[in-house]
């Protein structure tokens, strides 16, 4: 973004300045037909406007209209609100539970999670550290059993309980798996079934320097279930935050949180005012 003020700081930018443009929203992974379009919504509607201003301003119209101060939804009175999380392995979905669970606990809410991704070694132990790490509890059944029959008695439980979030994890899966995306189906129908009023959020989790696969990964996951929500992981690395703007406007599906380092309360709320504002600082 540096490099984007610097090409339009000085006077009128000229056209190889506007190819200049799109070229460094394309190397910030915004993606190539997202970038061209940016620009050439910039060049028409600045009319004398500072030309960074009229970019900066068609950036955050990609973005995806949201609540102010969102939370998952209860299923109903006395009933959990219910979060399934989903993503490809080693997109760190584990850590961004046990860092949803401590966050929730922290705001005085019961949170129960429940280790459906029966099948990756060492998932389950690794979801029971963080649940320990954040004080919260965990359903967890052997290694390799049925996730649906895991999500089955953890929605039983956390309703036995009065839990208020029940968050679920889920098999790491490659998104051209069609076998595994129909499992993750599954575990849907079983939410469905037992809490026919909920309504889950579904969040996504994304490695952000992944780039313009992730949102082939987000784009599949999306039509196989239904994602409500993303949470970019890494974006304090060496991720391009434009991967951001591709996503929302594709899916037009907002981003939930940022994942910005490894500590337990470094994921933190999106607010996309500020993001934008950041890059154009």
């Amino acid at each position: 973004m540096s490099r984007l003020r610097g090409i339009l700081g000085v006077g009128g930018p000229s056209e190889a300045d506007w190819e200049e443009v799109e070229e460094t929203l394309i190397a910030g992974d915004v993606g190539a037909a997202l970038a061209m379009a940016v620009v050439e919504r910039a060049r028409r509607s600045r009319d004398g406007d500072d030309p960074v201003a009229a970019v900066r301003r068609e950036l955050a119209a990609l973005l995806a209209s949201r609540e102010g101060d969102w939370h998952p939804r209860p299923a109903g009175p006395g009933l959990p609100a219910v979060i399934l999380v989903v993503g490809v392995n080693g997109t760190g979905k584990t850590t961004t539970i046990g860092k949803l669970a401590a966050r929730y606990r922290g705001e005085g809410r019961t949170v129960l999670l429940a280790a459906a991704d029966t099948f990756r070694a060492a998932a389950i132990e690794q979801l029971q550290a963080w649940a320990t790490r954040a004080g919260v509890a965990v359903v967890a059944h052997a290694p390799g059993a049925d996730p649906a029959a895991v999500v089955f008695d953890a929605v039983d439980a956390a309703v036995a309980r009065h839990s208020d979030v029940l968050i679920a994890d889920t098999a790491g899966r490659l998104h051209t798996k069609v076998n595994l995306m129909d499992e993750l189906t599954k575990v849907r129908r079983i939410i469905d079934r037992r809490l026919p009023d909920a309504a889950p959020e579904t969040l996504f989790v994304l490695d952000a320097t992944t780039g313009q696969n992730g949102l082939a990964q987000a784009r599949a996951f999306h039509e196989a279930i239904g994602l409500t929500g993303i949470v970019l992981t890494k974006l304090d690395s060496t991720a391009k935050g434009g991967i951001v703007f591709a996503i929302e406007d594709a899916l037009k599906v907002p981003v939930r949180f940022v994942g910005v380092g490894e500590k337990v309360g470094d994921l933190i709320p999106f607010d996309p005012d500020a993001f934008v504002a950041a890059l154009f600082a």
